[in-house]
């Protein structure tokens, strides 16, 4: 699982979940269903990663989340 962070809503117009990755310009998925969307979308974050090395382009860190002690 990723890291990154996803955002899913439910397109009306598409009949589907939709799933972007703000972090990642471009990646999104969509799926029937929310399990399918999330899967979907994990697959295309690593081709996303992929794709961007076979390019020599930056791949930028997930933001993570701050941690209080």
């Amino acid at each position: 699982m990723s890291k990154y962070e996803i955002i899913i809503y439910w397109s009306e117009e598409d009949e589907a979940f939709i799933a972007e990755v703000p972090e990642l310009p471009g990646c999104m998925a969509d799926g029937k269903t929310y399990q399918e969307v999330i899967s979907n979308v994990e697959v295309i974050i690593q081709e996303w990663i992929e794709t961007a090395r076979e390019l020599d382009r930056p791949i930028p860190q997930p933001k993570g989340r701050l941690m209080y002690a």
